[in-house]
C-alpha cells in the first residue's frame, strides 16, 4: 500500500470493501466483526488510525507493535475467529502519522466471529447469525464457488498422511515461536485450518478437498481429484521432448518439495548481497512459483499443471478461475485467493508469504536474478515466465558507463558463455575471445572488480562466475 493508494481511498470513502477504524491505541472488537465480514463477502480494506469520516488520526507509535501481535494472535485463535485466519497489519506513514492497514481477502469457508456470523452491507458489519436465510445463503454462495471445500464424507484419518503433522507444526512454531498450533492436537489444526467441516446445505460432514491434497495419501487423491498432476520438465538440449522429467501426484506438502529440489538440480544458484544478507534469489524465485502453482490452481480441471525450465526461461501454466483475463500489472494488481484453505496453509508453514505478497516478491527478485520482469497472463490458464538469464541489453546498460569497448565486448563473450555453463576459467576465456590466457586473467579481473563476475579459489584453479551483484 502506497501514500498514493492511501489517499485514493481516503477520497472514496467506507463502503462495500472500505473500512475505517480509530484504533488509536488498540484494537476493539469490531476490527475482527469486519475481517469475518468481508471474508464472507467479497474481501475488503480496513485502516486503522482514521475516522469513519476520513479523519486521520494516526496509530499511537508506542501501540504499533503491541497491535500487530495482538491482531495475529487473535486471527489464531480459534476462540475468537474460525476457522482461523493468517493476515499482517502493514504500517503506512502519512504526513506524519502512522496507519494501520490489511487488505482481508474473500474467504472460501463461512468466518465466524466470537461464534457469530458477519456479512457485509453497504459500510457496515451485519450480524446474520439468527437469520436462517441469510445464512443459508452465505453457506451455499462459499460451498458453490471454491472446488477446495468439496466434502468427502467417507475419507476418514485412516486415509491421511497424518505422519507430516509433526514437522508441520514444527514449521508453523518455527516460523512464529507463539503459534497455537503448538499446543494444538492434530484434528484440531485440522479443524481450525477448515480442513474438516459441515456443510449446512447437504448435511455432510468431514475432510474437504483442501484436506485431501495437503494430507491425502497417493490412491486418495487419485480418487478425489483425478486430473490432479505436476509435470515438471527439463528442455535445454532436447528440445521435442525433453532432458529430464518429474510427474507429480503426491500430496501438496510433498509436492512442494519435489518440485523445488527439481528446479534446484537444473537452474544456478545466484546468490547476491542485500543489505549484509547473502541471499539466495533462485530459491525465492523458485518458492513464489512452486507455491503459487500448488496453492492458486483450480483443482476441478483434468488440465495438467507444467513447470518448464528451458535455456533462458522457467515457464507455468495452471488451469485457473480467472478474475480477470491479460496480463498481470502490479500496480493494479488485486490480490484474490483462488483455494484460501490452501493459501492460508501455506503461509502458516512458512511455504508462502501473506496474501499479495507473492507477487511483489516474483518481480523484486526476478529483476535481481535476471535484470528482466516477470510476464503473468491470467485466463483460463494462468501463464508464468521467468527470465533466467541476465540480458546482454542490460549488462551494456550496466557496464556503459564502467568499462570501455574492449572490456565491454570481453564481457559480452564470457557471458554468452555463461549462460551455459556454471563458471569459466582464464585458459576457456582467453581461447573463446581469441587472446591470451594472460590477457584474459587481466580482463576478468577488471570484471570481478567492478562487481559483474565473482571470483573463487587461487592461481591457476581460480574460477569465474557471472552469479553475484551487489544490490
Amino acid at each position: 500500500m502506497t501514500q498514493k493508494q492511501l489517499r485514493k481511498f481516503l477520497d472514496e470513502g467506507e463502503g462495500f470493501v472500505i473500512e475505517f477504524k480509530e484504533c488509536v491505541g488498540s484494537l476493539n472488537n469490531s476490527v475482527f466483526e469486519t475481517v469475518c465480514s468481508f471474508s464472507n463477502r467479497y474481501g475488503g480494506h480496513i485502516f486503522l488510525g482514521i475516522k469513519d469520516n476520513g479523519e486521520v488520526l494516526g496509530v499511537n507509535p508506542k501501540a504499533v507493535k503491541d497491535m500487530k501481535k495482538n491482531f495475529v494472535n487473535m486471527l489464531n485463535n480459534p476462540q475468537k475467529v474460525s476457522p482461523t485466519l493468517f493476515l499482517n497489519l502493514e504500517e503506512i506513514e502519512l504526513d506524519g502519522k502512522t496507519i494501520l492497514y490489511v487488505y482481508v481477502p474473500q474467504s472460501s469457508q463461512v468466518e465466524m466471529c466470537s461464534g457469530r456470523i458477519f456479512d457485509r452491507a453497504e459500510d457496515a458489519d451485519i450480524d446474520i447469525t439468527k437469520s436462517v436465510d441469510l445464512v443459508a445463503n452465505l453457506f451455499n454462495r462459499k460451498s458453490a464457488s471454491y472446488t477446495e471445500r468439496q466434502i468427502f464424507p467417507y475419507v476418514t484419518e485412516k486415509e491421511l498422511r497424518l505422519d507430516m503433522m509433526p514437522r508441520l507444526r514444527q514449521l508453523a512454531v518455527t516460523r512464529n515461536p507463539d503459534h497455537p498450533w503448538k499446543d494444538m492436537s492434530d484434528m484440531k489444526i485440522l479443524k481450525s485450518s477448515g480442513l474438516y467441516e459441515d456443510d449446512w446445505k447437504t448435511g455432510k460432514k468431514g475432510f474437504n478437498l483442501a484436506a485431501i491434497l495437503l494430507f491425502g495419501r497417493d490412491n486418495v487423491i487419485l480418487s478425489c481429484a483425478p486430473g490432479y498432476v505436476t509435470d515438471a520438465i527439463l528442455r535445454k538440449e532436447n528440445l521435442d521432448r525433453y532432458d529430464d522429467r518429474l510427474i507429480v501426484e503426491t500430496n501438496l506438502i510433498e509436492s512442494y518439495d519435489l518440485l523445488m529440489d527439481f528446479i534446484a538440480k537444473h537452474t544456478l544458484d545466484k546468490f547476491f548481497l542485500i543489505g549484509d544478507q547473502r541471499v539466495s534469489v533462485r530459491t525465492w524465485i523458485a518458492r513464489e512459483i512452486v507455491s503459487n502453482s500448488l496453492m492458486h490452481r483450480e483443482y476441478a480441471s483434468a488440465f495438467p499443471a507444467k513447470i518448464i525450465i528451458e535455456k533462458d526461461k522457467i515457464y507455468t501454466e495452471n488451469w485457473n478461475r480467472a478474475t480477470k483475463y491479460g496480463k498481470i500489472d502490479l500496480e493494479t494488481f488485486v490480490p484474490y485467493p483462488k483455494n484460501p484453505l490452501l493459501a492460508r496453509f501455506f503461509v502458516n508453514i512458512g511455504r508462502a508469504d501473506k496474501l499479495g505478497s507473492g507477487m511483489r516478491n516474483l518481480y523484486k527478485y526476478t529483476k535481481i536474478y535476471s535484470g528482466q520482469e516477470p510476464v503473468l497472463i491470467e485466463g483460463d490458464v494462468f501463464k508464468t515466465t521467468i527470465p533466467l538469464n541476465l540480458s546482454l541489453k542490460n549488462m551494456s546498460d550496466k557496464l556503459s558507463d564502467k568499462l570501455p569497448v574492449m572490456e565491454n565486448k570481453f564481457f559480452e563473450t564470457v557471458s554468452l558463455y555463461l549462460e551455459n555453463h556454471e563458471f569459466i576459467n582464464a585458459a576457456t576465456a582467453g581461447e573463446i575471445y581469441n587472446k591470451s590466457s594472460a590477457t584474459a586473467r587481466r580482463l576478468l579481473k577488471k570484471l570481478v572488480t567492478v562487481g559483474l563476475l565473482i571470483a573463487e579459489g587461487e592461481n591457476k584453479n581460480r574460477i569465474y562466475k557471472l552469479n553475484t551483484f551487489s544490490i
